[in-house]
């Protein structure tokens, strides 16, 4: 495949596929770091992303299933990153109000964030701009 140089900007896709265990956190926390600082996002932004991805794998962690896998997507574009993560939840498993502390630890944290749950699996979607400038 020949790369197209009449876009400006193509996405960058990455997938990472844990244990669903809090001794794998730290690998999805450097590739966040990872990604974040291949956008030139500030130091400062670059550590509210790595604590709002912890913070949402911990959400996910406490409704996942037992020997489950945390999977986690990674889009990059030119001035964001969005990062879903999903793991797979016994039926009936709910996550925190969106009125916690957790959910306002993300909103706080990133540009927009939310969960969905479907077919016993859960997901959180966080997304973060660049600070223009």
């Amino acid at each position: 495949m020949t790369p197209t140089t009449s876009q400006p900007t193509s996405d960058d896709v990455v997938h990472l596929t844990v244990p669903a265990d809090g001794g794998y956190l730290s690998v999805l926390r450097t590739a966040t770091a990872g990604l974040a600082a291949r956008l030139q996002f500030a130091l400062d932004e670059i550590e509210d992303l790595r604590i709002a991805v912890d913070e949402a794998c911990a959400m996910l962690l406490s409704v996942a299933t037992q020997h489950a896998e945390l999977e986690c997507r990674f889009s990059v574009t030119d001035d964001a990153l969005a990062v879903d993560v999903t793991v797979p939840t016994s039926r009936g498993a709910r996550l925190p109000a969106e009125s916690s502390f957790a959910w306002r630890v993300l909103t706080a944290l990133t540009t927009s964030a939310a969960a969905t749950t479907d077919n016993d699996r859960a997901t959180i979607s966080l997304l973060t701009r660049r600070v223009a400038g």
